[in-house]
């Protein structure tokens, strides 16, 4: 069973933000002729990187949910211009949707089991509450109407 990762997504208000955000950084790599991978570069490493490669993902949490995830590809540990360790998480440009599911903030990324990992928004759930827009959706969430 493959480990997962869990971070949140600062400076995105919804999935569709985030695949634009994606889209974009893979034009600039394509621009820059590097390969068309999502790169998050964040300060810590895992230390688990062989049970995350074994087809683990970076799930990302959106405004309190738990809302869309990345397949890792590559865990890179690397020294900055100023000598500090951090740690490139290269991830196919494939943004997937999940079954929102709300998570607390929290600093960096943790360790996400693949038993507690949301499932994939199929096409069936899509039609229900998964496909109302995200701002009607958390609305509703938070007046405690879903």
């Amino acid at each position: 069973m493959p480990l997962h990762l869990i971070k949140l997504c600062v400076g995105c208000d919804s999935v569709k933000d985030l695949k634009q955000w994606v889209a974009e950084r893979v034009e600039t790599a394509r621009k820059r002729q590097k390969p068309p991978h999502h790169v998050h570069v964040t300060r810590m490493t895992p230390k688990r990187i062989e049970e995350i490669l074994a087809g683990g993902s970076l799930y990302w949490v959106i405004r309190g949910e738990i809302a869309a995830r990345e397949k890792l590809i590559a865990i890179e540990p690397f020294r900055d211009k100023d000598g500090i360790g951090r740690c490139r998480l290269v991830m196919q440009p494939k943004v997937i949707s999940v079954s929102p599911r709300p998570m607390r903030p929290f600093q960096g990324w943790r360790y996400f089991n693949a038993d507690a990992a949301p499932p994939d928004l199929t096409r069936s759930a899509a039609s229900g509450v998964a496909a109302m827009p995200e701002p009607m959706r958390r609305e509703l969430r938070d007046l405690g109407l879903l």
